[in-house]
């Protein structure tokens, strides 16, 4: 298990360097001056310039990206920011746990909701329980993030005035990003719970275990969502890494002072070592989780473990 775990970690190097050739070669070629975003509009051509310098624009992009890798391998820094001069690492520092916390409260919404839904529809399959729960699924997927969000605001904040439409420092805050970033997810969540239980419930040894009179939910419980888990985890663990990235949107539109909304305003202000370590930092989580998932994996199936032994 260590083998592979260190395997898997070494896996991250190439999946780093090639993230941050392409983000930064996407950052070079966007239209639009950093040192000009920087000093604003009534700075001089001769002010511009000199920052241009200073911050090493003027340079090749093999060089700047060669500069910035070097900086990253060796030293560990991920630079500081052109607009607030502080360190990168800092600032996502600062921000990250908002943004994690935002995409565990939308997960944990996702699966609590989700798996008992996806559970129910395939013990019940096509009933009309099964049917509208589809609906309800495909609808929730089909829906924007952002267009939810505006919704729930205009419903619970302005309509009803039952919650805040912004910030993110009280439990109260908490409900309705987590509900509009977590309910694709519920769907998601839902269709691959009852697609997996649909296809344990038709094996010979579930047919078996109802022959020899154990009741539906022992049979529901303990033989077919026990051997349903293995792909439901891995849809679980695919929706919490793109809530990380998801979080964007949801941190705008809710105002949360998280890594998404950053990431945000650095693209605007064309912020080279805000975006790039904004990027990092969603691309390596989702690596992470994605191996946190296989690990759990040896937990759930032990078929799964005696291959890593």
């Amino acid at each position: 298990m260590l083998k592979y775990v260190i395997k898997r970690i070494l896996y991250l190097i190439p999946v780093i360097l090639l993230v941050s050739l392409f983000v930064f070669w996407l950052l070079y070629i966007t239209p639009g001056d950093p040192a000009r975003n920087i000093l604003g509009p009534s700075a001089t051509e001769q002010q511009v310039a000199e920052l241009r310098e200073e911050l090493g624009l003027n340079d090749p992009f093999f060089t700047q990206f060669g500069r910035y890798i070097s900086n990253l391998v060796f030293k560990g820094d991920l630079g500081r920011s052109y607009r607030t001069r502080m360190p990168v690492v800092q600032e996502i520092g600062n921000r990250a746990g908002a943004t994690i916390r935002l995409a565990f409260l939308a997960i944990t919404f996702a699966v609590l909701l989700g798996i008992p839904i996806g559970i129910i529809s395939a013990v019940k399959q096509y009933s009309i329980f099964d049917n509208l729960t589809m609906i309800f699924a495909l609808i929730g997927i089909s829906m924007p993030v952002f267009w939810l969000g505006l919704l729930l605001i205009m419903l619970f904040s302005v309509q009803l005035g039952w919650l805040p439409a912004s910030g993110f420092d009280t439990p109260a805050q908490w409900i309705l990003p987590a509900v509009a970033l977590g309910a694709q997810s519920v769907s998601v969540i839902t269709r691959q719970t009852r697609s997996s239980m649909l296809e344990v419930i038709r094996q010979d040894y579930i047919r078996t275990a109802k022959a020899k009179g154990q009741e539906q939910k022992v049979i529901t419980r303990k033989h077919a969502l026990a051997n349903a888990l293995i792909p439901i985890t891995t849809v679980i663990g695919t929706q919490f890494g793109q809530l990380m990235g998801g979080a964007l949107m949801t941190e705008v539109i809710f105002s949360i002072p998280g890594i998404g909304r950053l990431m945000v305003d650095s693209i605007k202000m064309r912020d080279i070592p805000l975006v790039m370590g904004c990027v990092l930092f969603v691309a390596v989580t989702f690596a992470l989780v994605n191996l946190i998932v296989d690990i759990l994996y040896t937990f759930i199936d032990p078929r799964v473990k005696s291959q890593y032994m």
